[in-house]
């Protein structure tokens, strides 16, 4: 008989988390959950202290969305469990495999006014892909299992673990077999399914058929880790592709056949999708942004949906073939069926139309892209982070303002995911601790984080995370004192002057990150960003913070107007 391992319960999570290999995982202790982080130590785990949980489970979604493991965080009960909630909800819509460890009350004393006990379950299950609570200490090796196969198959998404304090630190003999992994666990995705034959060979005929298809490339490209077979399946099949802001990197923005994004804010795009004679939608949800309200894609297009989850099928556009599977399982199949279907259209002259219309795209916008005005205009910086960051390197983008700014003038230099922002949720305040998951998932790689001043006040205190883990990151902060998006909306639909709540007091970031530890470089004249960014690559043992004095002209801080304020007129691409 095996001799049996005897420990607490929050030594068996340890334990089991070590079994799936996990990288870093971030929290903010408390009784509860005692016993996992003595554990932690003595298995000489990563774990790290960070200062709010929200920002905890941001830095976690960013390891993940780059490394495709599962990202792990915990947090204690009551204010430290509510405080996930936007987090998860950015996870469970991005598809981001996390493993969330709450703590929870001593059942023997639940619902007798325990300190900061609620009703946390609740307020957790609308916004994760399952809740596991741990009623059992023996079935704690069973139970995280499940956790990291429901977060990696599928759509992945975000499991919370929840463990009564009294489970925690409860004693039980465990056989020592119990302590394992399944392989495929680890990382995303863990299994691959392919679509029925009879509809892969509808849309096989629907593509080969079309003069102009387009591709409608969204981030669930990236989940399947098939930015190179989307790359190859255009590139044999001369189809544009165009992304989302999530599906950036889908193509290399340098291809000949990259149409950019499309949607709300577009290059070329949403032109060769009204002529498109045939849409094809890989790994998006065809949502609000990405359909310009709903209202971009045309009535009466042969359109072709291919997804991991079925349920996306029809919630906002009508598929003519929907095939249900993954992305990097199902185009090799696809594309071997299109080339082999008979009267093909002759599409070869599209690469060079698709290219065409982008360099006359860049050329119309080649003096905002080069400005020389002051304060600094948005599109001379998406352009100095361009001409600055290498082929291997990262952008993590805020919510919002920064995240469309980026999505609209970011190139990928290469197929798979190299812009990285909080699409799911949208929340502001993601550009800190993305970047400190980023860092830690990609070290060696120049990591720039591109966020708001609004955003950076949300999230302020993990610049101290980030020194105290000597993390080499640059923070680039759009400093236009004011909460950007809101105001440039207020102006679109209320004319100027009619400004309420949305300024901010003009704040020198570059001295509050020196007195956190960082390095500090203001910027006011363009002509200073590439030796500030070049400052900020140098410095090794801590982050950069680049803030940058931007225009406070409310007319022109969006990158085209906002199809929900105003109508979109030829023209509008750059403010």
């Amino acid at each position: 008989m095996t001799d049996r391992l005897e420990m607490t319960g929050g030594e068996a999570l340890a334990r089991m988390f070590a079994a799936h290999d996990v990288g870093p995982m971030f929290g903010m202790g408390g009784f509860q959950l005692l016993p996992f982080y003595d554990a932690v130590r003595r298995l000489e785990m990563r774990h790290y202290l960070i200062n709010d949980e929200r920002c905890g489970i941001f830095a976690a979604d960013a390891y993940a969305k780059i490394t495709g493991r599962p990202g792990v965080c915990d947090a204690t009960l009551g204010p430290g469990a509510t405080n996930l909630a936007t987090g998860l909800a950015e996870a469970l819509n991005a598809g981001t495999p996390l493993v969330v460890l709450v703590g929870d009350a001593h059942r023997a004393h639940a619902w007798k006014n325990m300190t900061q006990e609620a009703r946390q379950l609740e307020v957790l299950r609308p916004v994760c892909k399952e809740v596991i609570r741990v009623e059992c200490i023996e079935r704690i090796p069973e139970l995280v299992r499940r956790a990291f196969a429901v977060a990696t198959h599928g759509r992945p998404g975000p499991v919370v673990v929840d463990v009564p304090e009294d489970i925690s630190h409860g004693v039980h003999a465990f056989p020592p077999e119990e302590f394992r992994a399944d392989e495929s666990c680890r990382q995303i995705p863990a299994a691959r399914i392919r679509p029925d034959a009879a509809s892969l060979a509808k849309a096989a005929e629907l593509l080969a058929k079309a003069r102009r298809p387009v591709m409608l490339c969204g981030g669930g490209v990236h989940l399947s880790r098939a930015a190179d077979i989307v790359e190859g399946f255009a590139t044999a099949l001369h189809i544009p592709v165009a992304h989302t802001l999530t599906g950036k990197g889908a193509i290399s923005c340098r291809h000949p056949l990259s149409a950019g994004l499309f949607g709300r804010y577009s290059r070329i795009a949403n032109t060769l999708i009204s002529e498109a004679d045939c849409l094809f939608v890989v790994g998006c949800k065809l949502g609000e942004v990405a359909t310009r309200r709903f209202d971009l894609i045309p009535a009466g297009v042969p359109l072709i949906h291919l997804d991991i989850l079925a349920e996306e099928f029809d919630r906002t556009t009508p598929a003519t073939v929907r095939l249900w599977g993954d992305v990097g399982a199902t185009l090799p199949e696809l594309q071997a069926l299109a080339l082999a279907c008979p009267d093909g259209a002759d599409r070869s002259g599209l690469p060079d139309d698709t290219q065409r219309r982008m360099i006359a795209w860049r050329e119309s916008v080649k003096t905002k892209l080069q400005s020389s005005e002051k304060p600094v205009a948005m599109a001379r910086l998406m352009q100095e982070i361009n001409d600055f960051l290498p082929e291997d390197g990262l952008l993590i983008a805020d919510g919002g303002f920064a995240a469309h700014w980026g999505g609209l003038l970011f190139d990928s230099r290469r197929a798979g995911r190299s812009f990285v922002p909080d699409r799911g949720f949208a929340s502001i305040g993601y550009g800190i601790p993305g970047a400190i998951g980023a860092a830690l998932a990609a070290p060696g790689s120049r990591v720039l984080s591109l966020t708001g001043d609004g955003g950076c006040n949300m999230s302020l205190g993990e610049l101290e995370t980030a020194v105290r883990l000597k993390l080499p990151f640059t923070l680039l902060v759009v400093n236009n004192a004011a909460s950007g998006y809101i105001k440039a909306l207020q102006h679109l639909m209320y004319g100027a002057g009619a400004y309420q709540s949305s300024d901010l007091a003009d704040t020198n970031y570059a001295q509050v990150a020196q007195t956190l530890g960082c390095q500090g470089i203001r910027v006011e004249d363009p002509s200073e960003l590439r030796a500030a960014l070049e400052a900020g690559a140098a410095c090794q043992d801590r982050p950069t913070v680049i803030d940058i004095v931007v225009t406070r002209d409310p007319a022109h801080m969006l990158p085209g107007v906002d199809s929900r304020a105003a109508k979109i007129k030829p023209g509008d691409r750059i403010a």
